[in-house]
Protein backbone atom coordinates (compact mmCIF):
# COMPACT_ATOMS: atom_id res chain seq x y z
CA UNK A 1 0.00 0.00 0.00
CA UNK A 2 2.81 2.31 0.75
CA UNK A 3 4.29 2.32 -2.29
CA UNK A 4 0.82 3.78 -3.45
CA UNK A 5 1.47 6.64 -1.85
CA UNK A 6 1.11 9.65 -3.32
CA UNK A 7 0.45 13.44 -2.96
CA UNK A 8 -2.94 14.56 -2.89
CA UNK A 9 -3.67 15.95 -6.90
CA UNK A 10 -4.51 19.44 -5.27
CA UNK A 11 -1.70 20.00 -3.26
CA UNK A 12 0.81 18.99 -6.08
CA UNK A 13 1.83 22.48 -6.28
CA UNK A 14 2.07 23.69 -2.73
CA UNK A 15 5.99 23.05 -2.08
CA UNK A 16 6.67 20.76 0.73
CA UNK A 17 3.83 19.08 -0.52
CA UNK A 18 5.75 15.24 -0.90
CA UNK A 19 9.54 16.61 -0.18
CA UNK A 20 11.65 18.02 3.11
CA UNK A 21 11.03 21.27 4.24
CA UNK A 22 12.01 21.91 7.84
CA UNK A 23 15.60 20.06 9.90
CA UNK A 24 13.94 18.52 13.44
CA UNK A 25 17.11 19.04 16.46
CA UNK A 26 16.76 15.83 16.56
CA UNK A 27 15.72 13.92 12.95
CA UNK A 28 16.43 10.21 13.49
CA UNK A 29 18.76 8.78 11.69
CA UNK A 30 17.01 6.93 9.58
CA UNK A 31 13.32 7.08 8.02
CA UNK A 32 10.59 7.11 10.69
CA UNK A 33 7.15 7.20 10.02
CA UNK A 34 4.23 8.85 11.90
CA UNK A 35 0.34 8.04 10.50
CA UNK A 36 -1.53 11.06 10.34
CA UNK A 37 -5.68 10.55 10.43
CA UNK A 38 -8.71 13.25 10.96
CA UNK A 39 -12.30 13.32 10.84
CA UNK A 40 -13.03 9.40 11.14
CA UNK A 41 -16.83 10.38 11.67
CA UNK A 42 -17.76 6.80 13.19
CA UNK A 43 -15.89 5.27 10.24
CA UNK A 44 -12.29 3.54 10.05
CA UNK A 45 -11.65 1.84 6.49
CA UNK A 46 -9.96 -1.14 7.37
CA UNK A 47 -7.29 -0.57 5.21
CA UNK A 48 -5.60 2.36 7.20
CA UNK A 49 -4.03 -0.64 9.38
CA UNK A 50 -2.08 -1.18 6.52
CA UNK A 51 -1.38 2.14 5.28
CA UNK A 52 -0.09 2.56 9.26
CA UNK A 53 2.15 -0.40 9.43
CA UNK A 54 5.22 0.15 11.01
CA UNK A 55 4.09 4.33 12.27
CA UNK A 56 5.83 4.70 15.51
CA UNK A 57 2.90 7.00 16.25
CA UNK A 58 -0.34 7.95 15.13
CA UNK A 59 -1.73 11.18 15.74
CA UNK A 60 -5.63 11.57 15.34
CA UNK A 61 -6.91 15.18 14.74
CA UNK A 62 -10.67 14.68 16.17
CA UNK A 63 -14.27 13.62 14.96
CA UNK A 64 -13.79 10.16 15.63
CA UNK A 65 -17.01 9.51 17.04
CA UNK A 66 -16.76 6.01 18.25
CA UNK A 67 -14.26 5.26 20.73
CA UNK A 68 -13.66 1.55 18.98
CA UNK A 69 -11.42 3.51 16.15
CA UNK A 70 -8.82 4.57 18.77
CA UNK A 71 -8.95 0.73 20.29
CA UNK A 72 -8.54 -0.58 16.70
CA UNK A 73 -5.70 2.19 15.78
CA UNK A 74 -3.76 1.61 18.97
CA UNK A 75 -3.17 -2.30 18.30
CA UNK A 76 -0.41 -0.47 15.26
CA UNK A 77 1.12 2.31 17.28
CA UNK A 78 0.74 4.86 20.01
CA UNK A 79 -2.10 6.97 19.49
CA UNK A 80 -2.30 10.67 20.92
CA UNK A 81 -5.76 11.91 19.75
CA UNK A 82 -7.92 14.95 20.30
CA UNK A 83 -11.79 16.05 20.87
CA UNK A 84 -14.06 17.39 17.93
CA UNK A 85 -16.71 19.32 17.53
CA UNK A 86 -18.89 16.36 17.16
CA UNK A 87 -17.49 13.98 19.42
CA UNK A 88 -20.12 12.88 22.09
CA UNK A 89 -19.90 14.09 25.50
CA UNK A 90 -19.55 10.88 27.07
CA UNK A 91 -16.11 10.34 24.43
CA UNK A 92 -14.82 13.93 23.92
CA UNK A 93 -14.61 14.90 27.96
CA UNK A 94 -12.32 12.34 28.05
CA UNK A 95 -10.20 14.03 25.17
CA UNK A 96 -7.79 17.45 25.05
CA UNK A 97 -8.88 19.48 22.81
CA UNK A 98 -5.56 20.35 22.04
CA UNK A 99 -2.59 17.95 22.58
CA UNK A 100 1.55 18.41 22.53
CA UNK A 101 4.17 16.28 22.25
CA UNK A 102 7.51 14.89 20.62
CA UNK A 103 8.51 11.98 18.24
CA UNK A 104 11.42 11.03 16.90
CA UNK A 105 12.54 14.18 17.75
CA UNK A 106 10.00 15.78 15.82
CA UNK A 107 7.95 18.36 18.30
CA UNK A 108 3.91 18.57 16.63
CA UNK A 109 0.80 20.02 17.89
CA UNK A 110 -2.45 19.05 17.23
CA UNK A 111 -6.07 20.18 17.05
CA UNK A 112 -9.21 19.74 15.23
CA UNK A 113 -10.09 23.38 14.10
CA UNK A 114 -6.84 25.22 12.64
CA UNK A 115 -8.14 28.71 13.63
CA UNK A 116 -8.64 27.65 17.38
CA UNK A 117 -4.91 26.00 17.58
CA UNK A 118 -3.13 28.82 15.50
CA UNK A 119 -4.68 31.33 17.98
CA UNK A 120 -3.15 29.13 21.06
CA UNK A 121 0.13 28.47 19.40
CA UNK A 122 0.56 32.40 19.01
CA UNK A 123 -0.66 32.94 22.64
CA UNK A 124 1.83 30.87 23.77
CA UNK A 125 -0.21 28.42 24.86
CA UNK A 126 1.09 25.43 22.78
CA UNK A 127 4.33 24.71 21.52
CA UNK A 128 7.18 26.22 23.29
CA UNK A 129 6.62 25.57 26.99
CA UNK A 130 4.64 22.00 26.02
CA UNK A 131 7.24 20.41 23.79
CA UNK A 132 10.82 22.50 24.65
CA UNK A 133 10.38 24.18 21.85
CA UNK A 134 8.46 25.84 18.56
CA UNK A 135 6.32 22.97 17.11
CA UNK A 136 8.33 21.48 14.12
CA UNK A 137 4.19 19.82 12.57
CA UNK A 138 0.69 21.24 13.01
CA UNK A 139 -1.73 18.96 12.80
CA UNK A 140 -5.38 19.97 12.37
CA UNK A 141 -8.29 18.64 10.49
CA UNK A 142 -13.01 19.16 10.58
CA UNK A 143 -12.78 21.31 7.10
CA UNK A 144 -11.95 17.95 5.38
CA UNK A 145 -9.71 19.10 2.79
CA UNK A 146 -6.62 17.56 2.82
CA UNK A 147 -3.66 20.18 2.73
CA UNK A 148 0.05 20.69 3.12
CA UNK A 149 2.20 24.16 3.55
CA UNK A 150 4.94 25.14 5.21
CA UNK A 151 4.85 28.47 7.34
CA UNK A 152 8.81 29.35 8.80
CA UNK A 153 10.19 25.92 8.59
CA UNK A 154 7.13 24.56 10.14
CA UNK A 155 4.84 22.05 8.63
CA UNK A 156 1.06 22.20 8.47
CA UNK A 157 -0.96 19.48 7.83
CA UNK A 158 -4.58 18.82 7.27
CA UNK A 159 -4.51 15.10 6.60
CA UNK A 160 -8.11 15.32 5.27
CA UNK A 161 -11.09 13.32 6.19
CA UNK A 162 -10.30 9.63 6.42
CA UNK A 163 -14.45 8.59 5.80
CA UNK A 164 -15.24 11.71 3.68
CA UNK A 165 -18.91 11.55 4.73
CA UNK A 166 -20.01 14.73 3.20
CA UNK A 167 -21.70 13.97 -0.44
CA UNK A 168 -19.20 17.20 -1.59
CA UNK A 169 -16.22 16.38 0.31
CA UNK A 170 -13.71 15.22 -1.85
CA UNK A 171 -12.26 11.30 -1.77
CA UNK A 172 -11.05 9.98 1.49
CA UNK A 173 -7.48 10.32 2.53
CA UNK A 174 -4.78 9.94 5.37
CA UNK A 175 -1.24 11.26 5.48
CA UNK A 176 2.20 9.82 6.25
CA UNK A 177 4.84 11.94 8.32
CA UNK A 178 8.21 10.29 7.19
CA UNK A 179 11.08 11.89 9.50
CA UNK A 180 14.15 11.72 7.56
CA UNK A 181 17.98 12.61 8.28
CA UNK A 182 17.33 15.58 6.54
CA UNK A 183 13.92 16.55 7.47
CA UNK A 184 10.06 15.86 7.11
CA UNK A 185 8.26 14.66 4.27
CA UNK A 186 4.62 14.33 3.32
CA UNK A 187 2.54 11.40 1.92
CA UNK A 188 -0.97 11.79 1.38
CA UNK A 189 -2.86 8.75 1.01
CA UNK A 190 -6.22 8.24 -1.02
CA UNK A 191 -8.44 5.86 0.30
CA UNK A 192 -11.47 3.96 -1.30
CA UNK A 193 -14.50 6.16 -0.42
CA UNK A 194 -17.16 4.33 1.11
CA UNK A 195 -21.41 4.90 1.06
CA UNK A 196 -21.42 6.97 4.42
CA UNK A 197 -25.58 6.97 4.28
CA UNK A 198 -25.94 4.07 6.22
CA UNK A 199 -24.77 5.45 9.40
CA UNK A 200 -26.58 7.12 12.36
CA UNK A 201 -27.02 10.66 11.38
CA UNK A 202 -25.03 11.67 14.30
CA UNK A 203 -21.71 10.16 12.74
CA UNK A 204 -22.19 13.09 9.86
CA UNK A 205 -21.31 16.60 10.60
Amino acid sequence: MMDKAKTHPKQSARKGASQTDTDPSKAAAFTVRIGVISDTHGFLDPTVLDVFAGVVQIIHAGDIVDPDILTKLQSIAPVVAVAGNIDPPEFSERLPREAAGVVAGVRYVVGHKKKRLVKRLAAGDLGDGAVGGPPHLVVFGHDHVPSVAWVDGTLYLNPGSASAPDEEDDGPTVAIVEVRPTGLAVLLVPLVRHDMRDLPTRYLR
